[in-house]
C-alpha cells in the first residue's frame, strides 16, 4: 500500500528575496494492492511534484508518506535507493540514461540489480523489447539516439523489467501510436492483476478511463487553485 498523511511541500526561491511558495498542503490519501490512481487537476496543481515526492526525489515539509513500512519523508538515502530497486518502480516520460550504453542493457539493468542473472535479464529485456515493437537491429545502440516515441517505449519496458509492487507512472502513453498504446496500457492492466499499486498521470482521458480505478483533484491540496 501506499499512503500519505497531511503531506506538505513548499519551495523556497532563494533567487527572489526567500520567497516561500507553497505547492502542495495537507494531501492525504492511500492506494491499496492491484488499485491504479490517477492525479488530476490543472497544469501547475503539483501532480508531478507530489510524484516526485512519493519517489523521494522532493523533500516533503511535513507529513508522511508511507510505502509498506517505509516513511520516504523520513527515510535515509540509502533506504530509498533501496526501496527502488525492489519495491517502486517509476516510469516518467523522458529517458534518462548513462551515454553509450546499448539498449538491451539499459532494459536489463533494473532485473540485474535485484539478482537475476545475465541471462535472465537479458530475456525479460528481449521479450518487452519486441512487445514494445523496439526493432532487434536498435538493441545494440544506445537509446540516446532514438526518436522520442522509441525512447518513451524504452523508458517504459525498463520500468515494467521487473515485478514491482508499487509503481509511478507519469503519462506513459503520452507520445504513443495506437498500437503501441495497447501494449502499455496491457502492462499496466497486468501489473494491477498481480496485485501491484500504482499511481500515474494520464492525459488520455480513454486510457485513464480503462485502467484507473478512481481519480484524486490534487487542486483540492493547491492553494490558491479552485478545486
Amino acid at each position: 500500500m501506499i499512503e500519505l498523511k497531511n503531506v506538505k511541500k513548499t519551495f523556497t526561491l532563494h533567487n527572489q528575496g526567500s520567497a516561500v511558495i507553497e505547492v502542495v498542503n495537507d494531501v492525504s490519501f492511500a492506494v491499496a494492492r492491484g488499485e491504479c490512481v490517477a492525479l488530476t487537476g490543472a497544469s501547475g496543481a503539483g501532480k508531478s511534484t507530489l510524484m516526485r515526492m512519493i519517489y523521494g526525489n522532493y523533500l516533503t515539509q511535513a507529513g508522511q508518506i508511507r510505502i509498506g513500512d517505509t516513511d520516504i519523508a523520513q527515510a535515509e538515502p540509502r533506504d530509498i535507493i533501496a526501496l527502488r530497486r525492489k519495491v517502486l518502480g517509476y516510469v516518467s516520460q523522458f529517458l534518462r540514461v548513462v551515454p553509450r550504453v546499448p539498449t538491451l542493457d539499459v532494459v536489463a539493468e533494473p532485473l540485474r540489480a535485484t539478482g537475476a542473472s545475465t541471462d535472465a535479464a537479458a530475456e525479460r529485456a528481449k521479450a518487452l523489447l519486441t512487445q514494445l515493437n523496439i526493432p532487434q537491429r536498435l538493441w545494440s545502440l544506445s537509446p540516446t539516439t532514438f526518436s522520442g516515441g522509441e525512447q518513451q517505449r524504452v523508458n517504459i519496458a525498463r520500468g515494467f523489467a521487473f515485478s514491482y509492487p508499487a509503481m509511478l507512472l507519469d503519462e506513459p502513453t503520452a507520445s504513443l501510436d495506437a498500437a503501441n498504446r495497447e501494449v502499455v496500457l496491457t502492462l499496466i492492466e497486468q501489473a494491477k492483476a498481480r496485485g501491484a499499486v500504482i499511481i500515474g498521470i494520464f492525459h488520455d482521458e480513454a486510457a485513464r478511463a480503462r485502467v484507473c480505478d478512481r481519480e484524486i483533484d490534487v487542486s483540492h491540496f493547491t492553494p490558491g487553485i479552485a478545486a
